[in-house]
């Protein structure tokens, strides 16, 4: 790993955690922010290799920014805040076992701003996504999201934050889980850019929802979405090759799939549904749990994965599901199946999906037999891929179908 990319990983562990010293201690997210992105800026323009005191180096500096900031308001803001931010010195780092991104994530998730803000404002403090992650996520412009988060930090000014919230059933929890799936799902198939995957992103969302099941061991919830992380995270060897081609489900090493994973996933998906009926997670969890259990592609259980689909269609109805679903019923009740089940879908899916949509319906052609349509849906889902290698695996299925519809 070179240093400028060792540095940048460091600098995406710390920032949070320096973001959640800096709003308990001062209380204004906002200012508390921006003083935290000063201090980014100024690591990237000095640190060559990471600090020895990597969090300490951070904190001062934002501390110094918030100071900045506060001085160069009215006077009176500027009295108040020197006594404020000078009277005593930075905070020194959490001891023991406590999580400052956690903390910063139960913090972002104050029950003061509506379900929508919260995860919103979460996913740009916490792990840094950018305003177009961030909308193409929640299926919402950019224009709209930026005006969300302005809004949120605006209901925070004032809000007494204080100690850290304790981690316990409710809607908070609920706007954890949201952000904690949102997080590991750009990570494993991330929504633009370079690179197909984001292990940062997976890896941390996988750490911070263990941190939540230590808290709330017997939450069905919590534990369906720790199993599905881990079954997921499972296949991630296989996913793609070396040289970054992304491999299809059906066609990956299955001897390559983390044993130890799917194993503690499975364990935890079945003891989440024997104690109670399965929310969303619980259903995703047990369709992966089907899929990692197969010990190939022809032995996968289609007919039960069909019915999961079902129940999650009842529970939490929206495009992504439903494409899902078609794929499912395709294997089930044949690729007219299939077929017929997009055909409501055209409109629905957002931009970042639609590749998605166009290369089901490609495969599924295929399995009827018409080559040539099949290569133009692959066509158009290459055209709309958001990712390098998810566009050179579809432009090579439309090459070799529109070779077998010429032949």
């Amino acid at each position: 790993m070179t240093a400028s990319r060792a540095v940048e990983l460091e600098l995406r562990e710390q920032a949070p955690r320096a973001l959640a010293a800096l709003v308990r201690r001062h209380g204004d997210f906002d200012r508390c922010e921006d003083a935290v992105q000063e201090a980014l800026v100024e690591a990237h323009l000095a640190w060559r290799e990471i600090p020895e005191r990597p969090f300490g180096w951070l904190l001062t500096v934002a501390e110094r920014r918030f100071v900045d900031s506060v001085r160069s308001d009215s006077a009176r803001t500027r009295r108040e805040g020197r006594h404020a931010a000078l009277a005593s010195p930075p905070p020194a780092p959490p001891e023991g076992g406590g999580d400052d991104t956690l903390d910063l994530l139960l913090l972002c998730c104050h029950p003061s701003l509506p379900a929508a803000s919260q995860v919103a404002l979460a996913l740009r403090a916490v792990v840094g996504l950018t305003t177009a992650e961030i909308a193409r996520a929640l299926l919402i412009s950019e224009s709209a999201l930026a005006q969300r988060i302005v809004r949120a930090k605006a209901r925070l000014r004032g809000v007494p934050f204080g100690e850290p919230p304790a981690v316990e059933p409710g809607p908070r929890l609920a706007a954890v889980l949201r952000v904690l799936y949102l997080i590991f799902t750009e990570g494993h198939v991330a929504s633009g850019g370079r690179d197909l995957v984001r292990d940062d992103l997976a890896t941390e969302a996988l750490r911070l929802i263990r941190r939540v099941h230590v808290a709330l061991p017997g939450d069905g919830e919590v534990q369906s979405l720790l199993a599905l992380m881990l079954l997921t995270v499972a296949r991630r060897t296989s996913r793609v090759t070396a040289d970054g081609a992304l491999v299809p489900l059906p066609e990956q090493n299955r001897e390559h799939w983390d044993a130890a994973m799917i194993a503690e996933g499975t364990a935890l998906v079945e003891d989440a549904l024997a104690s109670g009926p399965a929310g969303p997670y619980g259903l995703q969890a047990a369709i992966a749990a089907l899929h990692a259990e197969a010990p190939d592609a022809a032995s996968t259980d289609w007919p039960q994965i069909l019915a999961l689909y079902d129940l999650l269609m009842g529970l939490d109805p929206n495009p992504v599901v439903a494409l899902n679903r078609a794929v499912a019923l395709g294997e089930v009740e044949g690729p007219q199946a299939g077929l017929a089940a997009l055909t409501d879908l055209d409109g629905e899916l957002r931009h970042g999906d639609r590749h998605r949509l166009h290369a089901v319906r490609g495969y599924l052609l295929a399995r009827t037999g018409d080559a040539c349509e099949a290569a133009r849906a692959y066509e158009r889902a290459a055209g709309d891929a958001p990712t390098p290698a998810e566009r050179r695996h579809l432009v090579a299925r439309a090459a070799e179908h529109g070779a077998l519809a010429g032949s």
